[in-house]
Parts: structure tokens; C-alpha cells; sequence
């Protein structure tokens, strides 16, 4: 099952331009992978779940949520702690730890099945995998999205911020 997937953040995007990233890489179902579907800051309400949800409808765009990929609080403080160290921010961090990487293979990647997940999304051509950080490899979609292509193979693309 070829599909094609694309992965976005909302750090760095204004609102006109994530929504129109997504159009124009042809969106169809919109996965968002977040443990929480908020955002700080007002600059980025309009990723908040209820907003989000209802601009990505009038766009004929799909919503879908799988708490189940997103990392726990406990993995997300092991990062924090990582990133304390490196002296980094949540917004600044450009790659993932290794104790994050670890942990989020273990505890959301050893059990999962690519087709399922596939299957959920219901003649999906273009899925976005969403989450809040700007660099994919600072965030656990990039290894989402790492897994479904080796499983699966199809394309992946990261949307970012011009």
C-alpha cells in the first residue's frame, strides 16, 4: 500500500501558511499524534484541537487523532531533562535524544502495526503526521513516519516553514 506521507509542526508556521502547506502537498487526512492537542501562545491557537478541527474541515481535509503514537508524559519529561543538559528549548531542539528515541520505540513502536494504523485512515492518499516541533528530527513524528515508510514504503515529506 504505496502513500504518500507528509509530516508538519506548527512552530515557525503563521496560520495562512500551514494550512496552505497542507493544501498544497495535497492533505487528505490529517493525523495529529499529539498526547495533548494544545498549544502555547496565542500566535498558535489555531492548532488548538476544536480550531484546528473545524478550519481543517472547511478544507475537506480529514482529522483523525492517535493519542496512541504520541509519547507519554514520563518520555517527554526524559527529553526536557535531556534538553536541560544540552541547554536547548523545547522550540530550539533540532534532534531527539537517544534516551527519547529509545523510549519512544519502545514504548509506542515495538507494538505497532503499520497496516493497522493504515487501515484507520480509510482511502487516504496523503496523510500528515502532526505534532508541534519545527525540525522533524526533534520530534517524534520524523520516527512515525521513519517506521511506516520501511513497513509500508510510499514517500515521506517534511512540510517546514519557509
Amino acid at each position: 500500500m504505496l502513500l504518500k506521507i507528509v509530516t508538519i509542526g506548527v512552530y515557525g508556521f503563521t496560520e495562512g501558511a500551514f494550512f496552505e502547506a497542507l493544501v498544497r502537498a495535497g492533505v487528505d487526512t490529517f493525523c495529529d499524534i499529539r498526547w495533548r492537542r494544545g498549544v502555547r501562545g496565542s500566535e498558535y491557537a489555531f492548532a488548538n484541537s476544536a480550531r484546528l478541527q473545524r478550519r481543517l474541515a472547511e478544507l475537506g481535509i480529514r482529522y483523525q487523532h492517535f493519542r496512541e503514537v504520541a509519547p507519554n508524559p514520563a518520555l517527554r519529561q526524559r527529553q526536557a531533562e535531556a534538553d536541560k543538559l544540552e541547554g536547548a528549548t523545547k522550540r530550539k531542539r533540532t534532534t531527539l535524544g537517544e534516551t527519547f528515541i529509545s523510549g519512544y520505540q519502545n514504548e509506542c513502536l515495538s507494538a505497532f502495526d503499520s497496516r493497522k494504523f493504515v487501515e484507520r485512515l480509510v482511502d487516504a492518499k496523503v496523510v500528515a503526521l502532526f505534532c508541534v516541533e519545527r525540525e522533524p528530527a526533534a520530534c517524534h513524528r520524523s520516527l512515525l513516519a521513519a517506521r511506516l515508510q520501511h513497513d509500508l514504503g510510499g514517500e515521506i515529506e517534511h512540510l517546514l516553514p519557509e
